[in-house]
């Protein structure tokens, strides 16, 4: 079965950038690693902005969501300082999704960069969409130098599709070789047709760094 994912990516906005480090680390980021079926829960910030906070979270499968442990938490089960602080928050994304390629594949733990890219298609044109994504755009860029893992993900949310990228550094983004290989007439024939693309260049965050 395929693996799931859990994103929450957001700008920290009116909130203290201190008070939503502490919240993330010292309490809801550890009540969701213990979580029967997270299995890598991972935070970024953005590479350029640091008010942009994004956490992933890599599960057994997307189902894990619906199941009593994770309900305890979430939802109406927030605890009061989760609530007080994403009510300051300006959310950017919430996705919920299974893996579609490559169906199992959990990423590096040792990852200094990210890409998040995350977009609805036109209806008519998701098909072909999805064929380019596996059969071109995913395999050039992975093939990239300091591109770690290349995944993608469909699923629910205000975007249907994402993929991540872990990369050496966030600069991998900048490269020759990466410019190169996201380059092609197909790629240029979709992209018009993109919607709501949301794209995030991201570092791993450290705390206190």
């Amino acid at each position: 079965m395929a693996k799931g994912t859990l994103i929450a990516a957001m700008n920290i906005g009116r909130a203290a950038e201190d008070e939503v480090h502490d919240w993330y680390d010292t309490e809801h980021l550890p009540e969701r690693q213990r979580v029967p079926g997270f299995l890598l829960c991972q935070r970024w910030i953005g590479a350029q902005d640091r008010k942009v906070s994004v956490a992933t979270y890599d599960l057994e499968t997307v189902s894990v969501l619906k199941s009593p442990a994770y309900l305890a938490i979430g939802g109406e089960n927030l605890s009061p300082w989760s609530k007080r602080v994403t009510a300051r928050v300006e959310r950017l994304l919430r996705f919920e999704g299974d893996q579609i390629l490559p169906g199992d594949q959990l990423p590096p733990a040792n990852a200094g960069g990210l890409l998040l890219n995350a977009m609805n298609i036109a209806p008519e044109l998701e098909a072909e969409f999805n064929a380019w994504y596996d059969k071109e755009h995913i395999p050039a860029l992975g093939a990239v130098p300091g591109v770690l893992c290349a995944r993608r993900f469909r699923g629910t949310g205000n975007r249907r599709y994402v993929a991540l990228y872990h990369l050496e550094t966030p600069d991998v983004v900048e490269s020759d070789e990466w410019k190169r290989a996201r380059q092609s007439d197909w790629t240029s024939r979709l992209q018009p047709n993109f919607r709501d693309h949301l794209r995030l260049v991201l570092r791993r965050y450290v705390r206190g760094g």
